[in-house]
């Protein structure tokens, strides 16, 4: 089912489109506008306001939409595939559809572009960022503690390498262990 289709929009359409869109099939739709129609009448239109329903439920959230968009333009893609294959002489050997396996040619290039996909979803989602955000913080201020010690040491102990200062800590105490 095509939401765009469904609302009477384009993909373009903005989010107060769709809502205007929804609004008016909502209207025209709604179960209770037709509880004193026929039966057959009554479940079509009952029908049409739950495809209504749904189109409006993903197309006005951004991540869903975003998600719808991306699956109709691969299945797009693999109905264009699949037509051309058979049109040009090629035979699925699996006989499903799908757009593998093919006799003749093929390539798997859009498995590599569905990989490519499913790598950048994963690296898009909240959690990803986030551990990633806190991992780059923790760097950073492992970073700054360690400078800073060494910007401290240098401070503190002007002239004197860190190995010559441990090399007088040691010979101070061997003195207080002879005492």
């Amino acid at each position: 089912m095509d939401h765009y289709k469904v609302l009477g929009l384009t993909k373009s359409a903005s989010k107060e489109e769709i809502k205007q869109a929804f609004r008016k099939l909502a209207m025209e739709f709604h179960p209770d506008k037709h509880a004193h129609s026929s039966n057959q009448l009554k479940e079509n239109a009952t029908f049409k306001f739950k495809q209504v329903s749904e189109a409006y439920e993903i197309l006005i959230d951004d991540r869903k939409r975003a998600d719808y968009n991306i699956k109709c333009n691969n299945s797009e893609y693999y109905n264009q595939r699949n037509k051309y294959y058979y049109q040009n002489g090629y035979r699925n050997t699996y006989g499903y559809g799908y757009g593998y396996g093919y006799s003749r040619g093929g390539g798997g290039s859009a498995s590599i572009v569905n990989k490519f996909e499913m790598v950048l979803r994963f690296m898009t989602t909240r959690a990803f960022l986030l551990n990633a955000a806190l991992a780059g913080v923790l760097l950073g201020a492992t970073y700054v503690i360690d400078a800073g010690g060494e910007a401290l040491w240098k401070m503190q102990n002007s002239g004197k390498s860190f190995e010559e200062a441990m090399e007088s800590v040691e010979k101070a105490k061997a003195f207080d262990d002879k005492r």
